[in-house]
């Protein structure tokens, strides 16, 4: 199995376009959740999300997902020198969920409602493969190609996947990545189901009351370490390890002992050759629902022990983003092994006593961590734990 290195991060957050946007926001523990404008809320519990800021640009025929797709993986491959020689040959993963589902409820509720438009082009993009249909055309990427579709999952999953294809030797690099814009039928199901707080989320807060939504794009550029060095590109840090599972438990709920989020922790773990100790931070799912931040963090201490990692959830600060949380959350981790600043919880101001965990409260903190784990969990129990470490001196 060959080394897998991290050559190129691109990213679109609420924060704005280009990583540099992301990172200072996640430093500064910004909170990026804010009253809801693209849809109408009236009515709704929840009222606010993590909208992503105009200006990602790209013409308007292309779904909102799209534009922000196209702009997070331009980054990531200028970022990497990658040129349009070298990408003919690379994989191409994307995890997603929504597609085009925006542009297709804007034509139907106007429909609805017998303005009768005419229908967009950007209805054709209603697909979740549409992204990786956009983004391979657009830039010349003509090998392996997939979509990932697990949920809240499937950023990180399309990560772990482009993962094996460079290290099994399949393909010299990829770029893979996450992405979804919000959507009616995801902001409205989520409040359906009262897992929205009103307020912004609270992360492992003793008095969360649910989560936010947020929406964004974030790709990634793996590639074969001995190449990434005979080319001289920079080196962000190396892919050690992931793990993938399923608990196949319930359609919505984890299990409630977190027995395949443990797995997939230890998983990456075996690939990586780590033990536990030598792991110092996790960038937890972190949803901010009662359920999911006490499951997660009695999987963490199972696999780690009490107290000695540090956690944190930057979705306090950018919403759970759906397909590209686990792809944006993946960015965050590389950036806080590079710059030696772990990003914080933002809203936490009294933690829960059933977390055994500093989960890092409101202020970056530093700390020079050689190894650090991103979790992603989605709905039917799809879990995913990648694992990076710092680039080699």
């Amino acid at each position: 199995m060959r080394s897998v290195v991290v050559t190129g991060l691109g990213a679109v957050s609420p924060f704005g376009v280009g990583v540099k946007a992301f990172w200072d926001g996640l430093s500064a523990g910004t909170c990026a959740i804010r009253p809801v404008t693209l849809i109408a809320t009236e009515g709704f519990r929840c009222r606010i999300a993590a909208e992503v800021p105009d200006g990602v640009g790209g013409s308007p025929r292309r779904s909102r997902g799209d534009r922000f797709a196209l702009a997070a993986a331009r980054e990531a491959l200028d970022d990497a020198g990658i040129g349009r020689g070298d990408r003919a040959g690379a994989a191409l993963i994307v995890g997603a969920v929504g597609g085009g589902m925006l542009e297709a409820e804007t034509w139907y509720w106007a429909r609805a409602r017998g303005a009768a438009p005419k229908a967009s082009r950007a209805l054709r993009s209603i697909f979740p493969s549409s992204h990786a249909e956009v983004v391979g055309s657009a830039f010349g990427i003509h090998g392996p190609r997939e979509t990932l579709v697990t949920a809240c999952s499937s950023g990180a999953a399309s990560l772990a996947l482009a993962a094996d294809l460079v290290g099994e030797g399949v393909v010299p690099l990829a770029l893979a990545g996450g992405v979804d814009a919000l959507t009616r039928i995801c902001f409205m199901g989520f409040n359906t189901l009262k897992l929205l707080d009103p307020e912004p989320c609270r992360p492992f807060d003793r008095d969360r009351r649910g989560m936010s939504i947020g929406e964004g794009a974030a790709f990634v550029v793996l590639e074969d370490a001995e190449r990434a060095r005979a080319r001289g590109a920079r080196i962000y840090g190396v892919l050690a390890g992931h793990g993938m599972t399923t608990d196949a438990f319930h359609v919505t709920s984890p299990h409630p002992e977190g027995e395949g989020m443990a797995r997939a922790m230890r998983a990456a773990l075996e690939q990586a050759r780590l033990a536990p100790g030598a792991v110092g931070y996790a960038n937890a799912h972190g949803t901010a629902t009662l359920q999911n931040d006490r499951i997660e963090a009695r999987a963490i201490q199972e696999v780690f022990g009490e107290g000695r990692l540090l956690v944190s959830s930057t979705k306090s600060m950018v919403g759970h983003t759906m397909a590209a949380a686990g792809a944006l959350e993946a960015v965050a981790t590389v950036l806080a092994l590079v710059h030696e600043l772990l990003p914080p919880t933002a809203n936490l101001t009294t933690p829960d006593p059933a977390v055994a965990f500093d989960c890092v409260p409101r202020v970056a903190r530093e700390a020079a961590v050689e190894a650090a784990i991103s979790n992603s969990f989605g709905f039917g129990g799809h879990n995913v734990t990648l694992l990076f470490t710092r680039a080699p001196r």
